[in-house]
């Protein structure tokens, strides 16, 4: 067998393929001898078929075909391991099979092409001296306070409230029926309750609704005009004006429990014994998380600017597995979101889905090839004890779960390289930080501005017509 190679686009590599007189004579007597083995005819016993009714009854150009595929299918394996090629996929036969069905003679040499994909082969641009910006996260000690009033919310109790009327902060128990006036007078479905529970505040219901209760007094019923936004989710509601009758039957405020040592025990399930300590905490958590948003402002900037100046050949069957992982984790998200993906991810819609996925499954594998071959070159893949540390770590956090060691594993180690890579080019790159959200707000400029300048040139071209 005689094979040369070509390289082609889209990372594959031609494979020519010419298979010998004597491998294609025995191609063609082994699928022969098999059919003559394996066929039930009439007045024959299997194995004693004469060659001569065999050939009669099912057809030479049937038996041909089922030699040349299962011939095609050897010699592209025979091929791929001599000239030591790390194929990806299934190849696929760049030759018309027709064509060769009708150019084989058995005891006569034969010729075919294949395409196989193989992985791409990346030349790295300079990574040393990388100039990015990237999103600054600035911790604000605001939000720590704004975490332990939110706690402290959840912690309240509800005291009854008799002598004063309801007003904004405090806990209603009503019953309430809406109509729409402009349609005779129709009641909503779906807009009517019973001692329902709602907090009076802002963005509470439908707006309108919580700001009428203010002022109101237990026992007391009370019309309220409202419209629904324009937005509602409901479109058959949305932005038409209603009439609400609102009865209080009960009125609460919250009583909020101080901010001591009983109070961190009570919220930190005794993890910590000081409200001093449960704070200190907080604040560690908030600042690590602006750290760590940060690092993955720098680490986007990073990737964006790596494949700005590598481009790759992707294989398309490298594509595809990556298309299917993205939907893949899509699927279990909306799962785990309570969604019913049954009416997204059916037949009609997969063709759709796979192409939207399909410019952040190509993102992901430039990415992550990019890292792959940086981290090869530096050296950088992390060490037995790094790996066993991060696994002993997450299987605390899995604690009673049934775990795939072998995916825990792959997972931790192709991770911890990530990170590592990651941390390596940041030591390296010049960074300049700027302000959270000015990069996004530079970036919607330029979209505005070219959309000036395209509407100008259409302008410019109907003017000169």
């Amino acid at each position: 067998m005689k094979v040369t190679q070509e390289r082609l686009p889209e990372s594959q590599v031609g494979l020519n393929i010419e298979i010998a007189p004597e491998a294609s004579r025995n191609a063609y007597e082994k699928m022969v001898q098999n059919l003559s083995r394996s066929s039930n005819i009439p007045g024959f016993r299997k194995g004693k078929v004469p060659r001569r009714i065999l050939l009669q009854r099912i057809g030479n150009d049937r038996i041909k075909a089922a030699a040349l595929e299962e011939l095609i299918q050897k010699s592209l394996q025979d091929a791929i391991e001599q000239e030591s090629i790390k194929a990806l996929g299934q190849p696929n036969l760049r030759s018309n099979f027709d064509e060769l069905l009708g150019q084989y003679n058995p005891g006569d040499a034969i010729s075919f092409s294949v395409a196989v994909d193989v992985p791409p082969s990346i030349e790295l641009a300079d990574y040393n001296h990388l100039s990015v910006k990237a999103e600054e996260i600035v911790y604000q000690p605001e939000k720590v306070d704004d975490f332990i009033n939110q706690r402290r919310e959840e912690k309240a109790d509800l005291v009854p409230v008799e002598e004063r009327a309801a007003q904004m902060g405090d806990v209603a128990f009503v019953d309430f029926k809406g109509i729409l006036p402009e349609e005779e007078n129709k009641e909503i479905e779906g807009g009517s309750a019973t001692n329902f529970q709602v907090e009076i505040a802002e963005g509470k219901l439908i707006p309108g609704m919580v700001e009428g209760i203010v002022g109101m007094r237990p026992e007391e019923t009370k019309d309220v005009s409202v419209t629904f936004p324009e937005d509602y989710p409901q479109e058959d509601l949305a932005g038409k004006p209603a009439i609400f009758s609102i009865t209080l039957n009960e009125l609460k405020t919250k009583e909020l429990p101080e901010l001591d040592d009983d109070f961190a025990q009570d919220v930190s399930e005794d993890e910590f014994d000081t409200f001093t300590a449960y704070k200190d905490s907080i604040v560690k958590q908030f600042q690590e998380q602006a750290q760590n948003q940060t690092n993955s402002n720098i680490n986007e900037a990073i990737a964006t600017a790596l494949m700005e100046q590598n481009q790759i050949d992707l294989p398309e069957s490298l594509v595809q597995e990556e298309v299917t992982s993205v939907l893949s984790k899509t699927l279990m998200q909306m799962q785990q979101m309570g969604l019913d993906v049954r009416q997204l991810f059916n037949s009609d819609n997969i063709p759709m889905l796979r192409d939207n996925a399909r410019p952040e499954a190509v993102s992901n594998l430039q990415k992550s090839l990019i890292l792959q071959e940086i981290a090869k070159k530096e050296a950088l893949e992390p060490n037995q004890a790094e790996i066993e540390a991060k696994i002993s770590e997450i299987r605390s956090q899995l604690a009673g779960q049934e775990v795939d060691e072998e995916r825990l594993l792959a997972m931790v180690t192709s991770d911890l390289l990530t990170e590592n890579t990651y941390k390596f080019l940041r030591d390296k790159a010049q960074i300049e930080l700027v302000p959270e959200g000015s990069l996004q707000e530079a970036a919607e400029e330029t979209i505005d501005s070219e959309a000036e300048v395209e509407t100008v040139e259409v302008e410019v071209v109907a003017d000169s017509e």
